[in-house]
Order: C-alpha cells, then sequence, then structure tokens
C-alpha cells in the first residue's frame, strides 16, 4: 500500500501503512535491509534475525504467541461496525469497511481472546493496525468494555496490546466518546483490584494514547515503538522546530517516566507469567 497525505496545504502527514505479516518465502527487513527466510523470522517471534526489529504482526500471532500451546478462545466474533451516520469521505465508510472485510481475517481493529499462560488465566484485546488503520471506533470501544468485564466476572488480569492511528473519524463523536467509556470500565478493574498490563506497541497514536493505553498498572512497550498523541511530523510541522533525537520512540518515552519498562517480543509470555505470580 501507499503513502497517506492531507489534500489541503499546511500540515501534511505521511505514514507507511504495511502490511502486518509480510507474505512470501523472503523478508527483507525494514530497518537493517538485511533478508532472511520467513521461516527464520516465525521462529524469532517476528524479529528480525539480524538486528531484533519487531515487524508489524496481528491479533492472532500475538495469541500464539502468549497463550499455552496456542490455545485460546476467541471472544465477541459476533460484533461488527457499520455505517450509522452514511459518513462519505473520499469514499463511503460501508465500502471502507467492506475492503477491511475483505482483506483481512479479523472483522475490526481489535480481538479479543481468554485463555492461560503457564496456568494462569488471562484476556488480551489486541488490536490489528491493518483493519482502517487500527482506528478506535464504538466496536472497539465495546470490545474492551467486554473484556474488561470478562476479567471482572473471571478475577482474572487483562491485557491490551495497543496499535492504532487513533480514533475513527468515519464514526465522529461516536468514536471519541470510546475514550472516556473504556476508561470508566478500566477504573472498575481498578477498584477491583485485578491488574490491567498495557503493551504499547509500533505505532501507538491518537485517541487510544490518550484513554486505555496509558492506563495500566504496568505500561510497557515493544523497542523503538513510536508512542504519542499527534505524530512527530505533524507536531514538527505545527511548532516549526526540530525535535529531539529519537522523540516519541519507546526509549524517549521510558527515559522521560511514560513507560515502567521495555520488554522484547520473545520475552512477553515469561515477563507476563512473572507479573501475573507478583500481583496475585
Amino acid at each position: 500500500m501507499g503513502w497517506f497525505k492531507r489534500l489541503k496545504e499546511g500540515i501534511q502527514t505521511a505514514t507507511k501503512h504495511k502490511k502486518e505479516v509480510p507474505d512470501g518465502v523472503w523478508f527483507k527487513c525494514d530497518a537493517c535491509k538485511e533478508t532472511s527466510t520467513m521461516k527464520e523470522l516465525k521462529e524469532n517471534f517476528f524479529m528480525c534475525p539480524k538486528c531484533h526489529y519487531h515487524v508489524r504482526i496481528g491479533s492472532h500471532d500475538y495469541f500464539d504467541m502468549i497463550f499455552d500451546e496456542g490455545t485460546y478462545e476467541e471472544l465477541f466474533l459476533t460484533l461488527k461496525s457499520y455505517d450509522f451516520l452514511e459518513f462519505t469521505d473520499l469514499k463511503p465508510y460501508k465500502v471502507r469497511l467492506e475492503d477491511a472485510y475483505e482483506k483481512n481475517q479479523v472483522s475490526e481493529a481489535i480481538t479479543v481472546a481468554c485463555g492461560k499462560v503457564m496456568e494462569k488465566g488471562l484476556v488480551v484485546a489486541a488490536m490489528d493496525f491493518s483493519f482502517i488503520g487500527g482506528s478506535m471506533g464504538s466496536v472497539v470501544g465495546e470490545k474492551i468494555a467486554r473484556a474488561t468485564e470478562l476479567a471482572l466476572k473471571k478475577k482474572i488480569p487483562l491485557l491490551i496490546i495497543s496499535r492504532s492511528g487513533g480514533a475513527r473519524m468515519q464514526e465522529s463523536a461516536f468514536s471519541l466518546m470510546q475514550l472516556a467509556k473504556t476508561s470508566a470500565m478500566l477504573t472498575k478493574l481498578a477498584k477491583a483490584k485485578i491488574p490491567f498490563f498495557s503493551l504499547l506497541t509500533d505505532p501507538t497514536t491518537g485517541g487510544v494514547t490518550a484513554s486505555f493505553s496509558m492506563l495500566g498498572d504496568l505500561n510497557f512497550a515493544e523497542p523503538n515503538a513510536l508512542i504519542g498523541f499527534a505524530g512527530p511530523r505533524v507536531i514538527k510541522e505545527t511548532i516549526k522546530k526540530d525535535l529531539p533525537e529519537g522523540f516519541q520512540t519507546s526509549e524517549f518515552l521510558l527515559e522521560h517516566g511514560f513507560l515502567d519498562f521495555i520488554l522484547s517480543r520473545d520475552q512477553l509470555r515469561s515477563k507476563l507469567s512473572d507479573l501475573m505470580d507478583y500481583l496475585s
């Protein structure tokens, strides 16, 4: 896919929208440009075998990594977005949804599953950037609310894996309402003293950053992930000043106190198990 930018003069932003898991036999790393096989990439937790660059992956890839023997129950599959505002920008929202359903194995920008991590129960809600840029609409908010309710009912921790371009503009204020909705639901989890872990991956921006992704009892991120409200290009072109080196990367945010730690993907499962043991 190509690059996106504003049609009008002024602030311009470009985001490379790429497939989350490359097809074929060979993989060329976007970071070091070295080539390896897809088999090597998958065996290395979808990290480049040469430089450990974390390739964008989908929700089911995370589920396979996290849950015991890759066994889990996928939930809330009947929830799907629809064009209740009959919104049209460059194309009708209804058409965008149809395109997203056709191109993806998931039915929304977030997928929820429940399973066990080293015999300990865990609810995981993982976002898919390939579905309309991981944008947060009303169904994303509802799935997070239901995932939170399930964690409350089962009295087990919740993990949300964020990867998003922000709120879904085609749903207008209904999308923005999800910031308050998800935050309120997570408050219930906090009052019940049930752990909520927030994993931020590349990219985590917009309304997701302004709501649930920064509300974890522990907020942690994959290496070199872009994390922020507005993207660095937008900020730079707005304030007309150069930004600090590494601005809005995981490492920059850790240094400035916005993250608790950075976690390589191959350590995710064991770290989650340790955290659940410690917080229980």
